[in-house]
């Protein structure tokens, strides 16, 4: 009963190991990287792994490079993945065309904020670089793949690949407004945080991790594939985490810090 109503939004999931290990694996590692967040446990690219591990990081003996470095090095091989996307499935259809799109643009977009956008100080542990330049891109071959696999078969019945791409539309958009406006909070040579302010920073402290789980979400809709709904879950459960442990670092940094700016959802969460 479950499956044959799934079925009406998904394609069936292909006879792969691969798929099926893949969208298990990104389901669990994202939402357990989600909880780490909450429980203090940070990213080390984020902006408050230093502040909490200032010991450890001090005494880490492991390579390091600079931080706008370290950052395209995250993106760059997964979008080489989604441009050879279409040299190497030249006769995908036009769901694969858009899926293997927004994946290239995102990370294209990402690309060009870390090289005009954002603002960088500090080094980056060249280990978890290669680790999480690995992850993005393998979970972008994962999809890519994955929507490869459902060419010839018959579509869902319900068709979310357009109102899919509007919904990206809205996330991409949204995510580049609000990381221009934390690229605009310091200026040249200021190394001090602020709070941010500004689109919906007056609701939310990370409005940008909101707009990027609608570009998940977007994504998700537009392959309506298994791995994609799974890797959008534990993105999901990952930036909910995450801007958890955003809201609680500015709470114990800046004592007016309004306490009515919620996490990631206006007025709820």
């Amino acid at each position: 009963m479950v499956m044959s109503a799934l079925l009406k939004f998904l394609y069936p999931p292909p006879p792969s190991l691969f798929v099926t290990t893949m969208s298990v694996i990104s389901f669990v590692s994202l939402a357990n990287a989600g909880f780490s967040e909450i429980k203090g446990k940070h990213m080390q690219y984020s902006k408050f792994f230093g502040t909490t591990n200032i010991e450890k990081v001090g005494d880490n003996k492991k390579g390091r490079i600079e931080s706008k470095k370290g950052m395209l090095l995250l993106y760059s091989p997964a979008f080489l993945a989604g441009v050879s996307s279409f040299a190497i499935f030249p006769d995908g259809d036009l769901r694969f065309a858009l899926v293997c799109s927004a994946l290239t643009i995102h990370f294209f977009k990402r690309i060009s904020e870390v090289l005009f956008i954002h603002k960088f100080s500090g080094l980056m542990d060249v280990e978890a670089t290669f680790v999480i330049s690995t992850s993005y891109f393998l979970s972008t071959v994962s999809m890519i793949y994955c929507q490869h696999l459902t060419q010839g078969l018959p579509e869902p019945s319900i068709d979310l690949k357009y109102g899919g791409c509007i919904i990206f539309l809205v996330g991409i958009i949204g995510n580049f407004y609000h990381h221009y406006l934390l690229s605009k909070l310091r200026t040249k040579g200021e190394k001090e945080y602020k709070i941010p302010q500004g689109g919906l920073f007056d609701l939310v402290i990370c409005p940008h991790y909101l707009f990027e789980i609608l570009i998940f979400v977007g994504v998700s809709c537009t392959s309506q594939t298994l791995y994609a709904i799974s890797f959008t879950l534990g993105s999901i459960l990952y930036l909910m985490g995450r801007s958890i442990a955003t809201r609680n670092w500015y709470k114990s940094k800046f004592d007016d810090f309004p306490k009515d700016i919620k996490a990631l959802i206006p007025y709820i969460f």
